[in-house]
């Protein structure tokens, strides 16, 4: 095994059953990890899971919505029964909301205000309490790691996504926050970091960024102009961030936010 090396880790990910989720599953699942999907979508779940399988026999999937403390709470008891520790939490769950998302000709005094909060909810809170009850298992172990999901929206003003950017902006506080508090009350081997992916083409903004023709839209053509590598990323392109940060290569990071954004972050459009 490698510094790298996530073999026979208990790697929990929320949104399993994802784009973003299921992708990680895969990864993994491939690296020899011992990988439990939480999603609240049996269907999507079950048929992820039978993809998987193949790959790894030490895949399972569990049903749980991450805004339920109590579905929370059974998934990790199941956790813990069937492997006996958790070794890593990846809050996958969460993206930007449809019913959030300003139209071009709408104003957004006009948004639906229970979309603004739901959006907020499963991006904010759907980050926290599964750190915070997953986490205690971590914690009371001595060793682990959180892997959180930020976002480009956070850096600076996205337009057309408020809820979904403000979301994301607290789960970067909430990572740093709960990185500093694991660390000097549970030891220097619990850690907790996050991602920052800048544009990806997924389910949840294919509207936004592709014309029905496929064409990029006037938002796409600002995004690459705006991305030095001029292009999309695959959504696979995140997995080897996250391994690192949960791997004993990273044994000193905590509380960082990582842009795997081909540049979007750094570059000023000029």
């Amino acid at each position: 095994m490698t510094n790298f090396s996530v073999q026979d880790k208990v790697v929990v990910i929320t949104g399993g059953s994802g784009v973003l989720g299921g992708s990680m599953a895969q990864h993994f699942a491939q690296e020899g990890a011992k990988v439990v999907l939480i999603s609240r979508s049996q269907d999507k779940l079950e048929a992820q899971v039978a993809q998987l399988t193949p790959i790894n026999s030490d895949v399972v999937g569990i049903s749980c919505d991450v805004m339920n403390t109590e579905s929370l709470q059974s998934a990790k008891q199941q956790i813990m029964d069937q492997f006996g520790r958790i070794d890593v939490l990846i809050n996958a769950a969460g993206g930007n909301i449809p019913g959030a998302t300003q139209k071009e000709d709408q104003q957004i005094f006009d948004l639906d205000l229970g979309e603004i909060d739901y959006a907020m909810d499963v991006n904010l809170k759907g980050s926290i309490y599964p750190s915070l009850i997953f986490g205690e298992a971590i914690a009371a172990q001595g060793a682990g790691s959180i892997i959180n999901i930020s976002s480009m929206a956070t850096y600076t003003a996205i337009t057309r996504v408020m809820s979904y950017s403000v979301a994301k902006t607290g789960v970067n506080s909430f990572t740093q926050w709960m990185a500093a508090e694991m660390a000097r009350r549970y030891g220097d081997k619990v850690r907790v970091n996050a991602i920052a992916p800048g544009f990806f083409i997924g389910d949840q903004n294919r509207k936004l960024l592709l014309n029905e023709d496929g064409s990029l839209t006037d938002r796409s053509e600002k995004v690459i102009a705006k991305t030095p590598m001029g292009r999309f990323g695959e959504i696979t392109e995140l997995n080897g961030a996250v391994q690192f940060l949960c791997s004993e290569s990273a044994t000193f990071v905590t509380g960082v936010v990582l842009p795997v954004d081909g540049g979007f972050s750094a570059f000023s459009g000029v």
